[in-house]
């Protein structure tokens, strides 16, 4: 069974990027995936120390709960990403996670060991409160290179300018559509084996 992970990185519970990130995953549910929600608020994950500890064994040497999360995201078929913009980049929590995926990334890049041999996909998407033109680039750029550090392609973004009150995604209907169909299209195109989605990945 198709396994799908979202990933909440907004400490506002209920707010907008949860929001469309439970669209998405209902989307997947109705393809018949099998969907984990993951509440970065609800684990204690220590920022990189870069001790370089996983060098030798691609393995982090930091004993807490994103011990709990390596195995999540290497056991998923697809890995939602969903963080708001803080500062034009995610928020602290998500960059936690993505730092710490440096474990993932020596047993890649330094052991030549591949996370393994699962097809992965992996989407961002998130909401900020202003309209500038480069708003997402920097968050983008970040996701990218840590879907990569566990082999997972690079498969789009879905992301809306001017949204800041809690809930006021609510009021973009066809944002709520969108996300609830890049959700069942994420599915679609991992059962069928080609993209359905925009054209994406690491450069």
């Amino acid at each position: 069974m198709m396994k799908v992970l979202g990933i909440f990185g907004s400490p506002r519970r209920g707010g907008n990027t949860d929001i469309l990130l439970e669209e998405a995953l209902r989307g997947a549910e109705k393809e018949g995936a099998k969907v984990e929600r993951l509440y970065l608020t609800d684990f204690n994950i220590t920022p990189c120390i870069e001790c370089h500890g996983c060098d030798q064994t691609g393995k982090c040497v930091i004993l807490d709960d994103m011990q709990r999360i390596y195995p999540k995201l290497l056991e998923s078929n697809i890995i939602i990403l969903a963080s708001p913009i803080f500062f034009y980049g995610v928020t602290g929590y998500t960059k936690a996670l993505i730092d710490r995926s440096q474990a993932l990334w020596a047993k890649k890049y330094l052991l030549k060991n591949p996370s393994s041999k699962i097809k992965r996909r992996g989407f961002f998407i998130s909401v900020g409160a202003t309209k500038g033109e480069k708003l997402f680039n920097g968050a983008i750029l970040t996701v990218k290179y840590f879907f990569d550090t566990f082999d997972a392609e690079y498969g789009g973004e879905l992301v809306f300018r001017g949204i800041e009150g809690k809930g006021d995604i609510l009021n973009h209907p066809e944002a709520l559509q969108q996300a609830f169909e890049t959700g069942r299209r994420l599915v679609l195109g991992m059962k069928e084996g080609q993209s359905h989605l925009k054209k994406g990945g690491i450069r």
